[in-house]
């Protein structure tokens, strides 16, 4: 079972989150001139994404990537790309070469492709920030999905559970290597996901490696995973 940082609601989540996230961001600047970031879709981290946009933090030199997006569209309101736009891009003085959506209206495959060359020239992430959904998944590594066990640094994805079944993802070896990985999890429905990770189910989630978990009340496992 992973340490769990818990906290009384998702508000809070939130800001412990975008605080920890903004002095992490800090140090690997100050430890390298550069730091390389990547953002999940979601209710919770939209919410700490408007937060750290409120820090006082070297936006020139944070490169900032997707964990995953859903192949809609330019534009479209379900994209991950669009709410990180409106959550954080819009708010801080970044040039637009830091920002590096997913070219998900491509397809999975042509889009998996054109950023796996990215994210290999840039070897390895300081930070993934991910969310998890009901079932375990993260990203859009869905539990029985090919995609979860895929070695690809970036993976399209087919048949995903719930819509759009087309998507494409950091692939598990990728938010492996990274440097460090940051899990914001709140809501009831979380709660049995949790459960089962604490009773040693395999769920996506539970093969990220060593993470910092941030976890309201709501979620948080019942004692002894029961």
């Amino acid at each position: 079972m992973p340490e769990l940082s818990v906290f009384a609601d998702a508000e809070s989540v939130a800001q412990a989150a975008a605080d920890y996230l903004a002095s992490q961001i800090s140090a690997c600047v100050n430890a390298r001139g550069v730091c390389h970031v990547a953002l999940p879709g979601g209710s919770t981290p939209a919410r700490c994404l408007e937060l750290l946009s409120q820090q006082d933090l070297p936006w020139q030199k944070i490169h900032w990537y997707l964990g995953d997006e859903r192949c809609y569209p330019v534009g479209h309101e379900e994209r991950n790309d669009r709410m990180i736009e409106r959550q954080l891009w819009s708010r801080i003085d970044a040039p637009a070469q830091t920002r590096h959506p997913i070219a998900a209206e491509l397809g999975p495959q042509q889009a998996a492709k054109h950023y796996a060359g990215l994210i290999d020239a840039v070897g390895r992430l300081d930070i993934v920030v991910l969310g998890m959904g009901e079932d375990g998944h993260t990203a859009s590594l869905f539990p029985e999905n090919s995609a979860l066990d895929s070695d690809d640094s970036v993976v399209a994805v087919y048949h995903a559970p719930k819509p759009p079944a087309e998507r494409v993802t950091l692939g598990l070896k990728t938010i492996q290597s990274a440097e460090q990985r940051i899990v914001l999890v709140s809501g009831s429905g979380k709660r049995e996901a949790l459960n089962q990770i604490e009773r040693g189910v395999k769920l996506p989630i539970s093969r990220i490696g060593p993470s910092s978990w941030f976890v309201d009340e709501a979620a948080a496992p019942d004692a002894n995973g029961i």
